[in-house]
């Protein structure tokens, strides 16, 4: 059986824990920032796990994780 190759795309922006969750940056957290308030761009900051919904596209996308 051939190795599988992983998107590198989808390997930039997503990390596995330990117990096996996918996790990922929010989103709007690029530019405009002046306007956002401290709190909420404090909120952006955190990862967050993968909706169950996306997980299997992802686990696709990266076989190696």
């Amino acid at each position: 059986m051939p190795k599988l190759k992983t998107r590198k795309a989808a390997a930039k922006r997503f990390r596995a824990t330990g117990s096996g969750k996918i996790m990922r940056r929010k989103a709007f957290k690029n530019h405009l920032l002046e306007h956002k308030t401290s709190d909420r761009k404090r909120r952006l900051s955190k990862m967050v796990a993968v909706n169950e919904r996306d997980e299997e596209n992802v686990r696709l996308m990266l076989p190696y994780l």
